[in-house]
């Protein structure tokens, strides 16, 4: 049980992170071999950051914690993101429109980092929300 709480904490700390843009603290979560999976495909830490400041700067993304359910190794979230499109992403353009969707992420954690991060979200209901898809 104490395992899984502190399992359940590395978690807290990445979306206490991610919404400061904090990524030096971000990238101390996870191992160095780490593998993110997610709307844009898989790959390490070095091809998911980019993104992930991108998504920060550009949308100001903001995760809440809705639910965090742990089983030994495996944490898994359900969050509700928020944002506002305020800069291009992607070759689409800034809107000043905001959005919210359920965000889905399972992580595997061993030894106090992240080992794998698999991650879901409704990427079509915040492309209509913000106003790049009708």
């Amino acid at each position: 049980m104490l395992h899984e709480q502190q399992n359940k904490d590395v978690v807290r700390a990445y979306v206490e992170a991610m919404n400061a843009g904090d990524f030096d603290r971000l990238e101390g979560l996870f191992a160095k071999d780490t593998n993110i999976h997610g709307v844009l495909g898989r790959g390490s830490l070095d091809i998911a950051m980019p993104i992930w400041r991108e998504l920060h700067g550009a949308l100001a993304m903001h995760l809440e914690i809705e639910e965090l359910a742990a089983d030994g190794d495996t944490v898994v979230a359900r969050f509700r993101e928020t944002g506002r499109s305020g800069a291009e992403f992607r070759g689409l353009r800034a809107t000043g429109r905001t959005y919210e969707i359920i965000a889905i992420e399972w992580f595997t954690i061993r030894n106090g980092l992240i080992t794998d991060r698999w991650g879901v979200r409704d990427s079509a209901a915040q492309a209509r929300q913000i106003g790049w898809q009708a």
